[in-house]
């Protein structure tokens, strides 16, 4: 596992929105196109094909000296040395997870309201994915629509960076930015686009336009 680097443009690579490309084929593109973490979301396989799976981003990732990051499997993140994991409110807890991976592995939680937000942060979160900002298609049941404002509020009161997630376009990134947010996860936004490269090179040209201010 690497040194602690808590990227701004996370890309989810889930093979459930579409069967063009390989988990480690859109690794590869995300991160041609200025993605500097990705994240595997596998939630409908067996296990030893998510594990052949993301052996094969882990090692796309470290040609790339980019971060890589296992959505929910603790196990997975463990077997295949990822850089760390984010954990969903119902997945494996906070604090045990640092625990068995040590201060050096990454861990982000996901929060869909503030106290949420709060509580991963104490417990040793090290960033705090929150959402939906916008409306989403890539869940089967989201929570409801956050909004600026909400985003806002979190950003100003969580102790660690907060991840912004849902509907996130290259467009929305300047509001989302300005509202607090550290970065920005996406999947569809990348993973369905006709070309993924580009699609991620427009995210990162919005992210770097609003660092650069």
């Amino acid at each position: 596992m690497n040194a602690k680097k808590l990227g701004r443009l996370h890309v989810l690579t889930d093979f459930h929105f579409q069967q063009r490309f390989s988990p480690a084929d859109l690794a590869e593109l995300a991160l041609e196109g200025g993605a500097d973490t990705i994240q595997l979301r596998e939630k409908r396989r067996e296990i030893r094909h998510i594990l052949l799976q993301a052996d094969e981003v882990a090692d796309v990732c470290r040609k790339k000296g980019s971060t890589f990051l296992v959505n929910d499997r603790l196990d997975v993140a463990l077997a295949t040395r990822a850089d760390g994991v984010h954990l969903g409110q119902t997945d494996f807890p906070i604090h045990r997870a640092r625990a068995i991976l040590g201060e050096h592995a990454i861990i982000g939680a996901t929060a869909t309201s503030l106290k949420q937000a709060i509580d991963a942060a104490r417990e040793g979160a090290d960033y705090i994915g929150y959402g939906p900002v916008f409306q989403t298609r890539s869940k089967a049941n989201p929570a409801s629509v956050k909004g600026l404002g909400l985003l806002r509020t979190v950003c100003a009161q969580a102790d660690v960076p907060v991840v912004a997630i849902g509907g996130i376009t290259a467009h929305r990134i300047a509001s989302v930015f300005e509202a607090g947010a550290f970065g920005v996860a996406v999947m569809t936004a990348v993973t369905v686009a006709r070309d993924p490269a580009a699609a991620t090179a427009l995210l990162r040209e919005a992210i770097d336009d609003m660092l650069a201010k």
